[in-house]
């Protein structure tokens, strides 16, 4: 096989530096929807590479050739596949590995969501607003059917009651536009080829800001979301729930680390920042990158066909 095989292979690692960048300067939905298609398309398209190399390792094996009857020749495939056996064995073990991950965290993510919508149908009360006695500030979205938005006393006695449209306008936006599913393709896309990391942590942080802007769209008033943002964070970092939060839970302050409240200041910042220009070349160059992705991957898909006709001729030959 040509050596435009393996560009697939290594467009995830630009993928990756280009993500915090488009996730930046790009509309949250917009960049959202963008790299979560890109980390998906890249994943397949990484993933299927590593099985057509794998076959031509698997063309060249004489005894497989005997168990398919003959119907290919192991010595056409040694002698005119331009990968090296060695390469081919390793993009087996990588395949397995790449399978494997990412079969597991499918299973993960839909266990998780199951789990979720389950949590979500106990919680007391029909109405989507449910409000716990619990002095930590806490403030998430549990995806179900329907979906819940919990709030702690905590963090209601943190925010005045125009604050309180603001966090309900932003957990809404969570559940209406069903941003665990962006989450959990991205992980997955992540799973499979784990260049893509940077990718699945971006859209992350894109969710957020994606709901940050609905908030802003629908109370009219930017400056007042940043502070409510900021203030959540600020309280939430002070005390700590007595509750298990389900592992699916979208929060409004996002997810803490052991280093800081994660990217909470830069969702600030692009709150209270005048809209980004030039958003057309990250865009055109995000754009290519998938469509040059698309065309190595078909490229390397006619090889491996050409390979199989030869081999099959070689066999039918002797």
């Amino acid at each position: 096989m040509r050596y435009v095989v393996y560009l697939p292979l290594l467009f995830p690692l630009l993928a990756a530096l280009a993500a915090r960048p488009l996730g930046e300067r790009l509309p949250p939905r917009l960049a959202t929807w963008l790299l979560t298609t890109a980390a998906l398309l890249l994943a397949a398209a990484s993933t299927a590479v590593l099985a057509m190399l794998t076959i031509t390792g698997l063309l060249r094996f004489p005894l497989l050739a005997r168990f398919a009857h003959g119907h290919w020749s192991a010595e056409a495939a040694q002698h005119n596949d331009p990968a090296s056996l060695s390469v081919a064995l390793l993009a087996g073990v990588l395949l397995a590995a790449a399978s494997t991950a990412a079969g597991r965290m499918l299973w993960l993510r839909i266990r998780t969501l199951a789990r979720s919508a389950a949590e979500a149908k106990c919680f007391p009360g029909r109405d989507q607003l449910v409000i716990v006695d619990d002095p930590a500030a806490e403030a998430y979205a549990v995806p179900g059917l329907p979906g819940r938005i919990v709030v702690s006393t905590g963090m209601l006695a943190a925010l005045d009651p125009a604050e309180h449209e603001i966090l309900l306008a932003h957990e809404r936006a969570h559940l209406r536009h069903h941003h665990y599913l962006f989450i959990a393709a991205a992980q997955l896309a992540a799973a499979a080829n784990p260049l893509l990391r940077p990718l699945a942590t971006t859209v992350t942080y894109t969710i957020e800001r994606w709901a940050d802007e609905s908030a802003a769209t629908s109370t009219g008033d930017r400056v007042r979301v940043a502070r409510t943002v900021g203030k959540a964070a600020l309280a939430a970092k002070r005390t700590r729930t007595r509750f298990r939060i389900p592992a699916a839970a979208l929060a409004l302050v996002g997810r803490f680390s052991s280093t800081g409240p994660g990217p909470v200041p830069r969702r600030v910042a692009a709150l209270l920042a005048p809209p980004l220009r030039g958003r057309g070349l990250p865009l055109a160059m995000i754009t290519c990158l998938l469509l040059a992705t698309a065309l190595c991957a078909a490229e390397a898909a006619h090889d491996l066909e050409s390979l199989l006709e030869l081999v099959k001729y070689a066999a039918s030959q002797s």
